[in-house]
């Protein structure tokens, strides 16, 4: 097989799993002598440049993106990040992510059903289970004698109207107070003992499918109470599929996995861990796609460690390093209007803000926020608040008024600051790195993961066999 080493810019890209070579899976490429087979590059390549993805690559494309990828995989090993301890728990912690869903305890969950079975028929009692609906009118236990005779004559009325003949339902519409109920026609559901409020329970208790009772005062006021059906509390095997859809709801599937785990690990005298370590190494075993995905996470967390820490972190950090390459690209950073770089002071009056213009004097830009709201305000009194920021126009109308002269700006005066000023300078272009501090420090941090990935293609070994990207895709 012909063999090359690619060197190309390094991108972040998902891993793949590392499975034995078969004849119908060969070897597509060796990175520090670590064999990656067809299949994982096919998975890696297919997810990456799915339907949707905007930058597709074709696969001798691919191939130096993911070398770069499984280089820095190499070299965080080669650093031993794998044997960090928080490293170990979050890889850890993943294999549980991906264990416990796929375990269950049936016997734990029918137990669980048949205790939350058994809690509702006791609280019922024996006794049965009533359908009925109701009509309300309000009344405050504490009314007086005037509010309370007008209660009950207004319920007596609608009694009078549906002995009369009336529908139930629609009166309820039109004169229940329980407004919840009265957009049902005043159906309340079904509900057993202990459900309701005791003179109601009481009196709904009393009545036959098809009755209606008398007006019934309770602590809420008076109702009349229709009941619809009535019948004992059914039997486990009628509410089983009910009950298990109300646990899963409520996680029982996650609590049998834990308290099988649980279980096995207290009876084999181990660690949690172990039990789940087992289960995890047969699911891989046993599922391709769990391979692919348990090495995409191994290879992506230790890929993300070492860039953030070789690279991304010390580049955000080195301010001369940030200033040097700001200095050499400067062009590439050019506005296309000017900044106005400083504070923005809203103050209670203007001799606050004379105040605090004045401590800006001979302190460096960066810290005059600080330094006026440490002079001016306390614990008790605020007298000052002061933005620091690099606006444009549009960005701030304070700014667009005081400092770039806009006539049509207006601000709104904040209640207890209402005056306001500016102490700053306006910029034709970036001055610093930290006038367009985000966009340099992406580059840089570019700049310098690209030096990095072309040290670890000197110092780590890579061999591409060509015949066999060839067949990706197509064997």
């Amino acid at each position: 097989m012909k063999r090359k080493t690619f060197l190309m810019a390094a991108l972040l890209l998902s891993g793949a799993s590392a499975m034995a070579q078969t004849a119908d899976d060969p070897v597509i490429m060796r990175v520090n002598g670590v064999p990656v087979t067809r299949s994982e590059f096919e998975y890696s390549f297919n997810k990456n440049n799915a339907d949707g993805v905007l930058d597709k690559k074709g696969v001798e494309e691919y191939v130096p993106l993911f070398v770069d990828f499984k280089l820095k995989v190499e070299e965080a090993k080669a650093q031993g990040i794998d044997t960090l301890s928080s490293i170990r728990r979050e890889l850890e912690g993943y294999k549980e992510q991906m264990v416990m869903p796929t375990l269950e305890d049936t016997a734990f969950i029918e137990r669980e059903a048949r205790k939350t079975y058994q809690a509702t028929a006791d609280r019922f009692a024996g006794q049965d289970l009533l359908t009925a609906s109701h009509i309300l009118v309000l009344m405050r236990q504490d009314a007086d004698a005037q509010k309370q005779a007008a209660a009950k004559a207004r319920i007596d009325s609608i009694y009078a109207v549906l002995q009369g003949g009336a529908d139930f339902a629609e009166v309820a519409k039109a004169c229940s107070d329980d407004k919840g109920s009265a957009q049902r026609g005043g159906e309340l559901g079904q509900f057993g003992k202990g459900m309701m409020i005791p003179d109601f329970e009481k009196a709904a208790y009393a009545l036959q499918p098809g009755q209606m009772s008398a007006p019934v005062k309770t602590t809420v006021g008076w109702h009349i109470i229709k009941l619809a059906d009535r019948h004992p509390f059914e039997p486990f095997e009628f509410h089983h599929d009910a009950i298990i859809k109300f646990l899963e709801q409520r996680g029982v599937r996650e609590a049998s996995a834990n308290a099988l785990v649980d279980s096995l690990a207290k009876t084999e005298g181990v660690d949690r861990q172990v039990i789940i370590n087992r289960y995890y190494d047969q699911l891989l075993k046993n599922d391709a796609e769990s391979r692919f995905l348990a090495q995409e996470y191994y290879d992506g967390t230790l890929m993300y460690e070492v860039s953030k820490t070789r690279v991304w972190d010390e580049a955000a950090k080195d301010e001369a390093g940030l200033q040097a390459f700001f200095k050499a690209n400067k062009k590439q950073y050019a506005w296309d209007s000017p900044r106005f770089r400083g504070i923005v002071i809203r103050g209670k009056d203007d001799a606050v803000l004379k105040q605090a213009k004045a401590l800006t004097k001979g302190v460096k830009e960066e810290d005059w926020p600080q330094t006026i709201v440490r002079a001016l305000n306390n614990d008790s009194v605020k007298v000052v608040r002061v933005e620091h920021g690099l606006y444009k126009k549009g960005d701030s109308k304070i700014v667009d008024k005081l400092v770039f002269k806009d006539k049509t700006a207006e601000y709104t005066s904040l209640k207890d600051y209402p005056a306001a000023t500016t102490v700053g300078k306006v910029l034709k272009k970036p001055e610093t790195y930290k006038d367009v501090k985000g966009q340099v420090t992406t580059d840089y941090q570019n700049k310098r993961e690209q030096e990095w990935v072309d040290g670890l293609r000197r110092k780590f070994t890579v061999e591409v066999y060509d015949d066999v990207v060839k067949t990706v895709n197509n064997h």
